[in-house]
């Protein structure tokens, strides 16, 4: 399949970049700048768009069978990106023919209990409360879209983090996936095995799912 990863020199996105190549798969990597493929596999065909230039975004996706957005504004200090940019994709997508949309999401908006979610807990990590907001922003954007485009949202555990490929996690809808002692964590390897699995075989077009250890 012909996949374009946005974000692709991020920490999930160029990881993003390495599952789906490693699967056989043909990689677009979109990136702002030139200097930010340094260090992405020879393998992906690179292309510079940034999502504030919709002509330019257009241009990048052409030809790709999917998209995989792993666009986050927290390092530039823009964390509403996510949400302003949510609109942008659903519409620049469509019109450049690709068919399908899945979003490197957030978790402060899962719920531990029905109508709770994380990011409204006082005990929610208030460094991380801007952009969870903007990634909830965004769902609201993808849950309330009516046209063509297939999209998927994939929030990761509570805790994501650099660790081993496994290969293996459990699935969730809206609430996080929690092991025996209460933690819910994922690696950003096992995270990308997820969404690269849902790229091959589409489970949850049109609604949001999560990954974690049990």
């Amino acid at each position: 399949m012909r996949v374009a990863i946005l974000g692709a020199s991020g920490t999930i996105g160029s990881q993003l970049v390495r599952e789906a190549l490693d699967r056989g798969h043909s990689v677009i990597a979109v990136v702002r700048r030139p200097e930010a493929a340094e260090g992405l596999p020879a393998a992906a065909e690179v292309r510079l768009a940034d999502v504030d230039d919709p002509a330019a975004l257009r241009a990048a996706v052409a030809g790709a069978e999917a998209v995989i957005t792993a666009l986050g504004g927290g390092a530039s200090g823009r964390p509403q990106l996510v949400a302003e940019a949510a609109p942008v994709l659903l519409a620049e997508l469509a019109a450049a023919g690709v068919p399908r949309l899945l979003v490197v999401g957030g978790a402060g908006s899962l719920e531990d209990e029905p109508g709770k979610q994380l990011v409204d807990s006082p005990e929610f990590p208030a460094a991380w409360r801007p952009g969870s907001l903007a990634q909830r922003d965004a769902l609201d954007v993808y849950r309330a879209y009516q046209g063509p485009l297939e999209w998927t949202y994939l929030s990761p555990a509570d805790v994501i983090e650099p660790g081993e490929r496994t290969g293996s996690y459990e699935l969730g809808e809206d609430r996080p996936v929690r092991d025996a002692a209460g933690n819910s964590r994922i690696s950003v390897a096992d995270y990308a095995v997820a969404m690269i699995d849902e790229l091959e075989q589409p489970r949850f077009s049109g609604t949001r799912f999560t990954v974690g250890y049990a």
